[in-house]
């Protein structure tokens, strides 16, 4: 079994939804789309390009692959994050995709067992379902959330339901210049796999 990582962008009360543009994800009648856009400086991009930084594949599910698989995947503009993840294995989960074809390097997994028998440093960014799925199954190690300062009001939350009791140590933290927080923390508890 490899390590998990998981990125996810959320807001003060919780929102995961629709973080990059307004049309990205408008389920149950969301009409805040884009909400992270204003909040982008270099800070935050040398953050998130740390990441990238790291060797490793990537892991998505379904939603979000599709979405990123139109996005960034015929991209061609020098963008380093567009560079890696065109490059990067990228690893889908969904009982529902027939193939995974329209984007370079990806390969179909239909469930959380064919994850856990993964090698090597995976990285999710986004895939709020997955990433629940995954928490709850105890298989997420590490978890960068980049806390944006507002609120919403409505919309996808990270844990929307019950979560399993879980510590996690802060292992580092960074404020942008426009007030976000990029807090990283490992799971301490419950106990190694």
């Amino acid at each position: 079994m490899g390590s998990i990582s998981a990125t996810m962008f959320t807001t003060l009360d919780g929102v995961v939804q629709g973080f990059g543009r307004p049309d990205e994800d408008t389920r149950g009648g969301f009409t805040h789309g884009g909400w992270g856009g204003r909040y982008h400086d270099e800070v935050l991009a040398a953050e998130m390009g740390k990441g990238m930084a790291r060797s490793g594949d990537m892991l998505f599910g379904r939603r979000t692959w599709q979405d990123f698989a139109v996005v960034w995947g015929s991209a061609t503009d020098g963008n380093p994050f567009s560079a890696h993840m065109n490059a990067a294995r990228k690893y889908v989960v969904s009982t529902s995709l027939a193939d995974v074809d329209a984007w370079q390097n990806s390969v179909l997994l239909r469930d959380l067992g064919s994850v856990a028998a993964l090698d090597g440093e995976l990285s999710i960014v986004g895939s709020a379902s997955l990433v629940r799925s995954l928490h709850a199954a105890g298989l997420v190690d590490r978890l960068t959330l980049v806390i944006h300062p507002l609120t919403l009001g409505s919309g996808a939350r990270l844990f929307e339901g019950p979560a399993p009791l879980t510590e996690f140590s802060l292992t580092g933290s960074v404020v942008t210049t426009l007030g976000v927080i990029v807090a990283h923390y490992t799971r301490v508890s419950p106990g190694a796999r």
